[in-house]
């Protein structure tokens, strides 16, 4: 080979590893944007606010204003200190009854969200119906119920460790998903039971400032089906018409058979996809990260099985799971549809598969543009209980 010939490769060889030194650099800085190697970077256009029962406006200067008096329920402990002294920490909510709890004009972003209450979640939790409204929308982007939007199944409290939703015992709820909006946002809380709620609190953390041009909106849907064991397929989502992200999935998961049930596969139906997906998992505990089953507990950064395998219930009634899968470091991107399905799938003691009849309940989360498909009606109270509570 001449001279000439070889310096050619070696030039074309540096330029190669400039390139993907290049690539890798960059990568790295937009991690290091995106967490701890961006706070010592000042941002002169973004102000720090934060919406809760001592700050219900979220105004500037208007935190702790409440006067200790006879309506307002924790009042009498600060009655001789005054105004200024956690007055107003928490509220109430009647049963039958919508409370709004954020009323803000943007451009901003949620941050971060935590919630408390102080009944047990179990009979309670799901009566509680979290609403998120961006830009004025008449129908929510978010619909929800409480504990299932940050990934407590079954009414049944289990500490998270994950990026996108911390729960800390015994019912303190933490959630990070970034969720931008331009013109408005507007945050309601329902109580469908008959039951009054004597403490329900809540701080978000939101910044005001510019969105992005290209920023999407986040979504999150619940569902909840007894699977058919004709055709043994759950829907995740359905009908989202638009451009987006898929970001996330939280299952709660009722076993109704005996056996072994998650050989069944997640499917991503994008953009037009109509008899077979594009996106075909290989099992259930393969999507959430685990394999052979899920023989032990964990809560990581991005999967988790939440429940203790060797007792799942222990109220009695069938097993339970909860398992949770966040799409953050793999976002599923689509660009006009997106339909995400899971099979429910076990075994006959032949070694065949046979399709099962589990009962499952769903959040799925996804960013996309508005305007968006509004979801189907949310179920009766009734119709949204835990399999052992259903009378």
């Amino acid at each position: 080979m001449s001279a000439a010939k070889h310096l050619l490769i070696l030039v074309l060889w540096c330029a190669v590893s400039l390139m993907f030194s290049a690539r890798a650099v960059s990568q790295v800085s937009a991690a290091a944007d995106a967490g701890l190697g961006s706070l010592p970077n000042l941002s002169p256009g973004a102000q720090s606010r934060m919406v809760s029962p001592e700050n219900p406006t979220g105004g500037k200067g208007m935190g702790a204003m409440a006067v200790p008096g006879p309506n307002l329920p924790f009042s009498a402990a600060a009655s001789k200190l005054g105004q200024g002294w956690k007055v107003r920490p928490f509220i109430k909510l009647p049963p039958h009854s919508t409370t709004t709890i954020m009323n803000v004009s943007g451009p901003g972003t949620i941050e971060h969200i935590w919630m408390a209450s102080s009944q047990s979640f179990l009979g309670n939790g799901r009566a509680i119906v979290l609403r998120f409204y961006w830009d004025h929308e008449m129908n929510p982007s978010v619909e929800v119920p409480l504990p299932d939007f940050f990934a407590i199944g079954h009414d049944r409290f289990a500490p998270v460790n994950s990026l996108a939703v911390i729960d800390v015992p015994t019912a303190s709820m933490n959630c990070y998903w970034p969720m931008p909006f331009r013109k408005h946002v507007r945050i309601t809380v329902t109580n469908d039971s008959d039951k009054n709620l004597p403490l329900f609190t809540y701080q978000i953390d939101y910044r005001l400032g510019p969105v992005p041009a290209n920023a999407a909106y986040f979504h999150a849907e619940w569902r909840k089906a007894t699977v058919n064991r004709s055709h043994a397929v759950y829907t995740i989502l359905d009908g989202v018409k638009g451009e987006g992200r898929y970001v996330g999935t939280f299952l709660s998961w009722t076993q109704m058979s005996t056996g072994w049930f998650g050989e069944g596969e997640v499917k991503f139906y994008l953009d037009g996809d109509t008899k077979f997906p594009t996106i075909a998992g290989t099992g259930t505990e393969d999507y959430f990260g685990a394999d052979y089953g899920f023989p032990a507990l964990y809560s990581t950064a991005y999967v988790g099985n939440l429940l203790n395998p060797k007792n799942p219930n222990p109220t009695g009634g069938p097993p339970q799971y909860s398992l949770y899968r966040w799409h953050i470091m793999d976002p599923i991107n689509f660009h006009h549809s997106l339909k995400v399905t899971i099979q429910d799938l076990g075994w006959y003691p032949n070694g065949k598969y046979q399709m099962l009849g589990d009962t499952i309940s769903s959040v799925a989360y996804w960013y996309q543009t508005e305007p968006h498909t509004p979801f189907p009606p949310s179920p009766p109270l009734s119709k949204r209980w835990p399999q052992q509570l259903t009378c």
